[in-house]
């Protein structure tokens, strides 16, 4: 093949994948992981950091005392993570900004990828069967992944991650194919709305349900529709330490489906900022920047009122951003958080 007919597929997702492949001159283990992945959805992988022991201990010893570790195991916590710790915590910018990480997922993608996103979590998430792509897509579609790496041995009694393999060719479902208006009703897009969809598919496509049980620095990359999730925690003594590295790509739009209609003029551009640089990465289109006015002009209406739940000192812990600047958390809120879809509460 000469050409590749769909520049704007990825390249582990096109229907030519085998021509393209043959053509690319890869090594061979990234050609294995390209396969399982294009096959699978997912593909585990040695994660290529000679200091990887030193950098999870660094992150357990940080993290670990800001989490609420002893209520969790006292059974009165669940879904226990900290989102973008790579801000605080130089061990988590290090996993998220691996270099060879990044190459191989250009070799994959077929275009440079960078970390926008990471969580860390102490124990399982407990998280029903989902797919990212309601949370983060991009234009052209399914250039976005996850990287998920075991920080420690982890024991199937620790809530292994779990996935469905192959339910990545399923096809990219939002607001409008669940019949849900997210510009009507803000308050209520969520998760949630999709799972009686994504139980439906598991059940009429017959998916069968994997769990990942690594060792310390295997890692798990993961495509954008995979649908996967978290099996049950059963020994709440055991910590199933990990970190998620979410991963866009560059030349593209990026954006929340769940907060989108589009038919409504409401898109909810990010404003995704480059992990390893620090530097903001702009919203492009075919090799143009998506202009300004056009993403004020999708954006949501601001909040008329704040949410019964708002809570400034928690709006402000979410949001170390507003905190840092000063600012009235209430007035933050219904201006621009509300616009931007800022978390109400940390976590």
């Amino acid at each position: 093949m000469n050409a590749n007919p769909l520049p704007g597929v990825p390249l582990v997702e096109s229907p030519f994948f085998e021509e393209l492949l043959a053509t690319a001159d890869l090594p061979a283990e990234t050609q294995r992981i390209a396969r399982d992945l294009h096959r699978d959805g997912f593909a585990v992988f040695d994660f290529p950091e000679p200091d990887f022991t030193n950098l999870a201990g660094q992150i357990i010893d940080q993290l670990g005392p800001s989490m609420a570790i002893d209520a969790f195991r006292a059974g009165s916590a669940n879904g226990l993570r900290l989102q973008d710790a790579w801000q605080q915590c130089a061990a988590v910018r290090s996993l998220a900004a691996n270099k060879a990480v990044k190459a191989l997922l250009g070799d994959l993608y077929g275009r440079p990828a960078f970390p926008f996103q990471t969580l860390n979590f102490p124990f399982g998430s407990q998280q029903h069967a989902h797919t990212d792509s309601v949370h983060f897509s991009a234009m052209p579609e399914r250039f976005m992944c996850g990287v998920w790496v075991a920080l420690e041995d982890i024991h199937p009694d620790a809530g292994p991650l779990i996935y469905y393999p192959g339910s990545h060719r399923l096809p990219i479902y939002v607001n409008e194919h669940i019949g849900h208006c997210a510009a009507t009703a803000p308050s209520r897009a969520n998760q949630a709305d999709f799972a009686p969809l994504w139980r439906a598919l598991i059940h009429t496509h017959r998916l069968e349900q994997v769990e990942f049980t690594p060792r310390r620095g295997q890692a798990l990359i993961w495509a954008a529709n995979l649908l996967h999730g978290g099996s049950d925690h059963r020994d709440r003594n055991r910590t199933r330490w990990s970190q998620v590295t979410h991963y866009f790509f560059e030349d593209c739009a990026y954006y929340t489906p769940l907060e989108s209609d589009p038919a409504f003029g409401r898109i909810f551009f990010r404003n995704v900022t480059d992990i390893a640089t620090g530097q903001p990465v702009p919203n492009r289109y075919l090799g143009h920047d998506v202009p300004a006015d056009y993403i004020e002009a999708t954006k949501r209406p601001p909040a008329a009122t704040l949410p019964e739940d708002f809570d400034a000192q928690l709006y402000l812990l979410a949001n170390p951003d507003v905190a840092a600047a000063g600012v009235d958390a209430g007035e933050h809120y219904l201006v621009h958080g509300s616009r931007e879809n800022r978390p109400l509460r940390p976590g």
